[in-house]
C-alpha cells in the first residue's frame, strides 16, 4: 500500500485540520491581544457622527426644560374634572410655544394651551381640543378625563446630572440630537483607527491597467476600502505589492510606521509564491495563521511593531467574510467601543446546501418572508469563495456548524443578516 507524502500541507480541501482555531478561539485570541487607543480629539458635534465617546455626557440642564403640553387643547386643573356630566370652564388666556401663559389658573378656569407650550402655574392637566367645545369664553368639558394627562414633566426625558451616554458609545443620528438637546456643541472623542492596506499578487491589477494572460483587475481593496469607510476609520490604501519579499518587507515596514492597524489581502496561504507570512515572522510577530472556517481558512494574525495586522486570504469573498467575523471587531475594540455581536435568526432554506462536516461554514442567503409571512432564506448562487456576486446578491450569512453534513431543502438554518454586522 503507498503511503501519503509525509512533506504535503493541509489544503483548503481538507475536511478537518488539527492546527487550525476554531472560529471563537481565533475571535477570543485576537481581541485579547487588542488595546484600545486612549487619544482623543474634540469636535464640533455634527462632525461626531459615527465616532467614540471618550468621556460620558452627563445633562447640564432638565429635558424638557418646563412641564409642557404634549398636545393642542386646554390646560386645567384636575379638580374641575367633573365626576359625570358637563362642567364649564372660563378662558383666560392662550399658551403657545416659546410664548407662555403668565397668569395662574384659578379654580374653574382654563388656558388655550399649544404643544410644547409650558404649562400654566395652577394647571396639571391638558384636556384635547377635540374632546372640549369652546364658546363665548368658555370651554365645556365631560368627565372621561385625568389627572395629568398629555403633560410632559421637567426632565421627564433627562434629569439634571444623570448619565446621558457612556464613555465608549459609537455615535448614532439620535445621540446627536439628543446631545443637541442638552445645548452641548462639542464632545471628545476616541481619533480614529488609522489602517493601511494592500493586496498581494503578481497577477493583480489596478483599474485602468491593461491585463495581459492571466492578469486580473484587484477588487479586494474596493472591498476592504467598502468596509473600512462604514466603520469610519483613516484608511490607507498602498496599493498592490508584487510576489517578492524584497517589495512585502519595504511594504510591511512602511505600513507599521504610518498605521495602527495593517492588513493585506493574497499571500497567506501554503503556495510557493506565497510570501506574506514568511516575511511577517522576520519583520514581527504571528499569532495565528490558520482557522477552521469556509470561506477564509488562511486568516494571518499578529504584530508589526505597534501595529496589529491582519493577513487576509486572497479570494474575495473570503476577504469580506474574514473582514466581518474577525477584523471588524478587533477595530472596534482599538476604537473603544464594544464590538458589535452579530444577530442569529432560524430561517427554512428554500434548496439544499452542500456542506461537509469539519468547518464551521459560512454561506451566502437571501433571506425574506415568504408568503405566508415564514423567514425563508436562498443560497445566492455558487458558493465558491472567489465569487463576489454571490455577496453582493447576499443580505445575510448562513451559518453551518462544524459537524454539519448535507443540508436538505425545508430544514431550519441558522442566519445572521448583514445589517446587524454594518
Amino acid at each position: 500500500m503507498n503511503e501519503a507524502p509525509s512533506n504535503l500541507q493541509p489544503s483548503c480541501e481538507d475536511d478537518y485540520d488539527h492546527e487550525s482555531l476554531s472560529c471563537e478561539v481565533a475571535l477570543q485570541r485576537l481581541l485579547a491581544a487588542i488595546t484600545p487607543l486612549q487619544d482623543s480629539e474634540r469636535v464640533h458635534l455634527r462632525a461626531a457622527l459615527g465616532r467614540v465617546l471618550r468621556h460620558a455626557i452627563s445633562a447640564p440642564v432638565c429635558v424638557p426644560a418646563h412641564t409642557n403640553s404634549a398636545m393642542d387643547g386646554y390646560a386645567i386643573n384636575a379638580r374641575d374634572i367633573p365626576s359625570q356630566g358637563l362642567n364649564q370652564l372660563r378662558v383666560i388666556g392662550v399658551a403657545l410655544a416659546g410664548k407662555p401663559f403668565n397668569g395662574t389658573l384659578g379654580a374653574r378656569e382654563a388656558v388655550r394651551i399649544m404643544t410644547g407650550a409650558v404649562v400654566p402655574e395652577g394647571a396639571d392637566t391638558i384636556v384635547l381640543q377635540e374632546q372640549a367645545s369652546e364658546s363665548a369664553g368658555e370651554v365645556t368639558i365631560d368627565a372621561r378625563h385625568r389627572r395629568g394627562q398629555h403633560v410632559r414633566l421637567a426632565g421627564e426625558d433627562l434629569a439634571v446630572g444623570s448619565t446621558v451616554l457612556a464613555a465608549g458609545r459609537r455615535l448614532s443620528p439620535a445621540d446627536l440630537g439628543l446631545i443637541a438637546s442638552l445645548g452641548i456643541g462639542e464632545v471628545t472623542v476616541i481619533r480614529r483607527v488609522r489602517v493601511a492596506f494592500f493586496s498581494t499578487g503578481d497577477e493583480l491589477r489596478s483599474l485602468g491597467e491593461p491585463l495581459g494572460r492571466g492578469d486580473i483587475y484587484d477588487s479586494n481593496r474596493y472591498t476592504l476600502f467598502g468596509m473600512l469607510a462604514e466603520l469610519g476609520v483613516d484608511a490607507v490604501d498602498l496599493g498592490v505589492v508584487g510576489d517578492n519579499p524584497a517589495a512585502l518587507s519595504a511594504a510591511f515596514s512602511s505600513a507599521a510606521e504610518m498605521a495602527d492597524v495593517v492588513i493585506t489581502s493574497g499571500g497567506v496561504s501554503v503556495g510557493e509564491a506565497d510570501y506574506t507570512k514568511a516575511v511577517l515572522g522576520e519583520l514581527g510577530e504571528v499569532r495565528f495563521w490558520k482557522v477552521a472556517m469556509k470561506p477564509g481558512r488562511p486568516l494571518a494574525f499578529g504584530r508589526l511593531g505597534r501595529a496589529s495586522f491582519f493577513g487576509l486570504p486572497g479570494n474575495p469573498v473570503s476577504v469580506m467574510v474574514t473582514f466581518y467575523l474577525f477584523v471588524q471587531p478587533a477595530l472596534e475594540k482599538l476604537m473603544g467601543t464594544t464590538p458589535r455581536t452579530a444577530w442569529t435568526l432560524t430561517a427554512r432554506t428554500t434548496k439544499a446546501l452542500k456542506k461537509r462536516p469539519g468547518r464551521l461554514e459560512f454561506q451566502r442567503g437571501f433571506l425574506a418572508h415568504d408568503a405566508q409571512g415564514q423567514l425563508r432564506v436562498t443560497p445566492t448562487g455558487d458558493q465558491g469563495s472567489g465569487i463576489l456576486s454571490s455577496m453582493s446578491n447576499a443580505n445575510c450569512f448562513i451559518v453551518l456548524a462544524l459537524d454539519t453534513a448535507q443540508v436538505e431543502a425545508d430544514t431550519e438554518v441558522c442566519v445572521q443578516p448583514f445589517d446587524f454586522m454594518r
